[in-house]
Protein backbone atom coordinates (compact mmCIF):
# COMPACT_ATOMS: atom_id res chain seq x y z
CA UNK A 1 0.00 0.00 0.00
CA UNK A 2 1.14 3.72 -0.49
CA UNK A 3 2.51 5.08 2.55
CA UNK A 4 1.69 8.41 3.91
CA UNK A 5 4.59 10.88 3.40
CA UNK A 6 6.77 12.07 6.30
CA UNK A 7 5.20 15.06 8.23
CA UNK A 8 7.85 17.35 7.28
CA UNK A 9 8.28 16.85 4.00
CA UNK A 10 10.71 19.10 1.86
CA UNK A 11 8.47 20.45 -0.85
CA UNK A 12 9.63 23.66 -2.73
CA UNK A 13 7.10 26.54 -2.40
CA UNK A 14 7.08 27.17 -6.26
CA UNK A 15 5.71 23.85 -7.70
CA UNK A 16 4.01 21.69 -4.89
CA UNK A 17 5.21 18.19 -4.86
CA UNK A 18 4.78 15.05 -3.23
CA UNK A 19 8.85 14.61 -3.05
CA UNK A 20 9.13 12.95 0.52
CA UNK A 21 6.68 10.95 -0.42
CA UNK A 22 7.78 9.56 -3.74
CA UNK A 23 11.39 8.83 -1.56
CA UNK A 24 9.27 7.06 0.80
CA UNK A 25 7.47 4.42 -1.72
CA UNK A 26 10.57 4.39 -4.03
CA UNK A 27 8.91 6.06 -6.75
CA UNK A 28 9.80 9.31 -9.26
CA UNK A 29 8.92 12.47 -7.91
CA UNK A 30 7.87 13.36 -11.71
CA UNK A 31 4.49 11.22 -10.73
CA UNK A 32 3.12 13.93 -8.63
CA UNK A 33 3.63 16.07 -11.93
CA UNK A 34 0.87 16.97 -14.72
CA UNK A 35 2.79 17.62 -17.39
CA UNK A 36 5.07 14.65 -16.59
CA UNK A 37 4.81 10.86 -15.84
CA UNK A 38 1.83 11.33 -13.60
CA UNK A 39 -0.41 13.17 -16.31
CA UNK A 40 -3.68 11.31 -17.28
CA UNK A 41 -2.94 9.15 -20.65
CA UNK A 42 -6.20 10.43 -21.63
CA UNK A 43 -6.12 14.04 -21.30
CA UNK A 44 -1.99 14.42 -21.03
CA UNK A 45 -2.83 16.25 -17.82
CA UNK A 46 -4.97 18.92 -19.22
CA UNK A 47 -8.43 17.88 -16.90
CA UNK A 48 -10.49 18.65 -19.87
CA UNK A 49 -10.71 17.21 -23.90
CA UNK A 50 -11.12 19.87 -26.49
CA UNK A 51 -13.14 18.30 -29.74
CA UNK A 52 -12.56 20.25 -32.93
CA UNK A 53 -15.83 20.93 -34.73
CA UNK A 54 -14.46 22.01 -38.02
CA UNK A 55 -15.70 25.56 -38.57
CA UNK A 56 -17.26 25.98 -35.42
CA UNK A 57 -15.51 26.81 -31.79
CA UNK A 58 -13.80 23.66 -30.48
CA UNK A 59 -15.99 21.99 -27.59
CA UNK A 60 -14.42 21.22 -24.23
CA UNK A 61 -15.57 19.01 -21.91
CA UNK A 62 -14.14 17.94 -18.36
CA UNK A 63 -11.86 14.35 -19.32
CA UNK A 64 -13.79 11.23 -18.19
CA UNK A 65 -10.74 9.49 -17.04
CA UNK A 66 -9.82 11.52 -14.72
CA UNK A 67 -12.97 13.51 -13.87
CA UNK A 68 -11.36 16.54 -14.31
CA UNK A 69 -8.34 15.75 -11.91
CA UNK A 70 -5.38 15.64 -14.21
CA UNK A 71 -3.55 12.57 -13.00
CA UNK A 72 -3.63 9.01 -13.11
CA UNK A 73 -5.62 6.88 -10.74
CA UNK A 74 -2.68 5.26 -9.54
CA UNK A 75 -0.82 8.48 -8.84
CA UNK A 76 -3.82 9.83 -6.49
CA UNK A 77 -3.13 6.95 -3.83
CA UNK A 78 -0.44 8.78 -2.40
CA UNK A 79 -1.54 11.19 -0.02
CA UNK A 80 0.16 13.94 2.21
CA UNK A 81 -1.75 14.42 5.47
CA UNK A 82 -4.88 12.75 3.85
CA UNK A 83 -4.99 14.77 0.72
CA UNK A 84 -3.93 13.69 -2.62
CA UNK A 85 -1.92 15.86 -5.38
CA UNK A 86 -4.97 16.77 -6.96
CA UNK A 87 -6.73 18.16 -3.77
CA UNK A 88 -3.38 19.55 -2.85
CA UNK A 89 -3.55 21.85 -6.16
CA UNK A 90 -7.21 22.33 -5.72
CA UNK A 91 -6.52 24.38 -2.25
CA UNK A 92 -6.56 28.58 -2.53
CA UNK A 93 -3.16 30.04 -1.53
CA UNK A 94 -4.67 31.15 2.01
CA UNK A 95 -5.84 27.38 2.87
CA UNK A 96 -2.51 26.32 1.70
CA UNK A 97 -1.37 28.54 4.08
CA UNK A 98 -2.67 26.33 6.93
CA UNK A 99 -2.03 23.27 4.95
CA UNK A 100 1.91 24.08 4.94
CA UNK A 101 3.58 24.32 8.01
CA UNK A 102 7.06 24.10 6.31
CA UNK A 103 9.69 27.31 7.22
CA UNK A 104 10.43 26.84 3.12
CA UNK A 105 7.15 26.96 1.78
CA UNK A 106 4.79 29.97 3.97
CA UNK A 107 7.25 32.99 3.15
CA UNK A 108 6.27 32.39 -0.82
CA UNK A 109 2.62 31.53 -0.12
CA UNK A 110 2.61 34.75 2.43
CA UNK A 111 3.67 37.12 -0.68
CA UNK A 112 0.92 35.62 -3.12
CA UNK A 113 -1.50 36.69 0.14
CA UNK A 114 0.66 39.92 0.24
CA UNK A 115 -0.21 41.00 -3.33
CA UNK A 116 -4.25 39.91 -2.63
CA UNK A 117 -3.84 36.49 -4.72
CA UNK A 118 -4.91 34.73 -1.30
CA UNK A 119 -8.33 33.27 -3.51
CA UNK A 120 -6.28 31.75 -6.18
CA UNK A 121 -5.69 28.19 -6.24
CA UNK A 122 -2.06 26.68 -6.38
CA UNK A 123 -2.54 24.50 -9.92
CA UNK A 124 -4.58 27.65 -11.50
CA UNK A 125 -3.04 27.65 -15.44
CA UNK A 126 -1.44 31.36 -16.31
CA UNK A 127 -3.85 31.15 -19.22
CA UNK A 128 -6.80 31.85 -16.77
CA UNK A 129 -5.12 34.72 -15.04
CA UNK A 130 -6.16 38.59 -16.57
CA UNK A 131 -2.94 41.00 -16.59
CA UNK A 132 -3.08 42.39 -12.80
CA UNK A 133 -3.27 38.98 -11.82
CA UNK A 134 -0.09 38.15 -13.22
CA UNK A 135 1.78 40.87 -12.61
CA UNK A 136 0.91 40.34 -9.18
CA UNK A 137 2.15 36.62 -9.01
CA UNK A 138 5.39 38.09 -10.54
CA UNK A 139 5.53 40.62 -7.63
CA UNK A 140 5.10 38.53 -5.14
CA UNK A 141 8.73 37.09 -6.15
CA UNK A 142 10.39 40.45 -5.71
CA UNK A 143 8.98 41.48 -1.94
CA UNK A 144 12.78 40.80 -0.63
CA UNK A 145 14.57 41.77 -2.98
CA UNK A 146 16.23 45.74 -2.84
CA UNK A 147 17.53 48.50 -5.21
CA UNK A 148 15.24 47.79 -8.18
CA UNK A 149 13.42 49.40 -10.39
CA UNK A 150 9.43 48.23 -11.26
CA UNK A 151 6.98 49.09 -13.70
CA UNK A 152 3.36 47.60 -13.31
CA UNK A 153 0.60 48.66 -16.11
CA UNK A 154 -2.81 48.04 -14.16
CA UNK A 155 -1.55 45.87 -11.05
CA UNK A 156 -5.42 46.50 -9.77
CA UNK A 157 -7.03 44.58 -13.07
CA UNK A 158 -8.95 41.82 -11.97
CA UNK A 159 -8.43 42.50 -8.01
CA UNK A 160 -11.28 43.36 -5.76
CA UNK A 161 -12.02 46.72 -4.37
CA UNK A 162 -11.42 45.87 -0.73
CA UNK A 163 -7.54 43.85 -2.01
CA UNK A 164 -6.52 47.08 -3.44
CA UNK A 165 -5.16 48.32 0.61
CA UNK A 166 -2.93 45.37 -0.07
CA UNK A 167 -1.56 46.05 -2.97
CA UNK A 168 -0.97 49.18 -2.38
CA UNK A 169 1.01 48.15 1.31
CA UNK A 170 2.83 45.87 -1.27
CA UNK A 171 4.09 48.91 -3.32
CA UNK A 172 4.76 51.05 0.03
CA UNK A 173 7.02 47.80 0.87
CA UNK A 174 9.26 47.72 -2.42
CA UNK A 175 10.03 51.62 -2.06
CA UNK A 176 10.67 50.97 1.76
CA UNK A 177 12.79 48.51 0.55
CA UNK A 178 14.76 51.18 -1.56
CA UNK A 179 13.12 50.20 -4.78
CA UNK A 180 11.69 52.58 -7.29
CA UNK A 181 8.03 51.32 -8.36
CA UNK A 182 6.41 53.18 -11.32
CA UNK A 183 2.44 52.42 -11.96
CA UNK A 184 0.20 52.92 -14.84
CA UNK A 185 -2.83 53.21 -13.21
CA UNK A 186 -6.71 54.64 -12.96
CA UNK A 187 -7.35 53.23 -9.83
CA UNK A 188 -8.21 56.18 -7.57
CA UNK A 189 -6.68 54.44 -4.49
CA UNK A 190 -3.40 53.73 -5.47
CA UNK A 191 -3.41 57.37 -7.31
CA UNK A 192 -3.77 58.76 -4.64
CA UNK A 193 -1.08 57.31 -2.85
CA UNK A 194 1.92 58.20 -5.12
CA UNK A 195 4.57 60.19 -4.25
CA UNK A 196 4.70 61.30 -7.50
CA UNK A 197 1.92 61.93 -10.53
CA UNK A 198 2.31 62.29 -13.78
CA UNK A 199 -1.44 62.88 -15.54
CA UNK A 200 -1.82 62.98 -19.81
CA UNK A 201 -4.62 63.73 -20.71
CA UNK A 202 -6.93 65.51 -21.78
CA UNK A 203 -8.76 62.74 -22.86
CA UNK A 204 -8.19 59.31 -23.76
CA UNK A 205 -6.95 57.47 -27.16
CA UNK A 206 -6.62 60.43 -29.65
CA UNK A 207 -7.79 62.86 -27.59
CA UNK A 208 -4.74 62.52 -25.17
CA UNK A 209 -1.13 62.65 -25.55
CA UNK A 210 -0.16 65.70 -23.78
CA UNK A 211 1.01 66.53 -19.91
CA UNK A 212 -1.32 67.74 -17.80
CA UNK A 213 0.66 67.23 -14.89
CA UNK A 214 3.33 66.47 -13.03
CA UNK A 215 4.09 66.76 -9.33
CA UNK A 216 2.27 65.63 -5.88
CA UNK A 217 -1.00 65.03 -5.67
CA UNK A 218 -2.15 67.23 -3.69
CA UNK A 219 -0.68 69.70 -5.99
CA UNK A 220 -2.87 68.03 -8.97
CA UNK A 221 -6.21 69.08 -7.10
CA UNK A 222 -5.39 72.52 -8.34
CA UNK A 223 -4.96 71.36 -12.43
CA UNK A 224 -8.25 72.43 -13.35
CA UNK A 225 -7.58 70.70 -17.29
CA UNK A 226 -7.00 67.14 -15.68
CA UNK A 227 -9.92 64.66 -15.34
CA UNK A 228 -8.16 63.20 -13.18
CA UNK A 229 -7.43 65.64 -10.56
CA UNK A 230 -11.83 65.88 -10.58
CA UNK A 231 -12.43 62.66 -9.98
CA UNK A 232 -9.30 62.86 -7.13
CA UNK A 233 -11.32 65.66 -5.61
CA UNK A 234 -15.15 64.32 -5.50
CA UNK A 235 -13.26 60.93 -4.21
CA UNK A 236 -11.77 63.03 -1.58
Amino acid sequence: MPQTAPTSPHIPASSIRFGSCAAANHVSASLFSFNAKGACPACSGAGTIATDLAFMDQLVTVCEACRGRRFRDDVLRYRLRGKDISEVLAMSVDEAMSFFPEKDIRPALQRLHDTGLGYMTLGQPLSTLSGGERQRVKLAAELDKHGEIYVLDEPSTGLHLSDCEKLVSVIERLVEQGSTVIVIEHNLDIIRQADWIIDLGPGAGMDGGQLLFSGKPRELLECKDSLTARYLEAYR
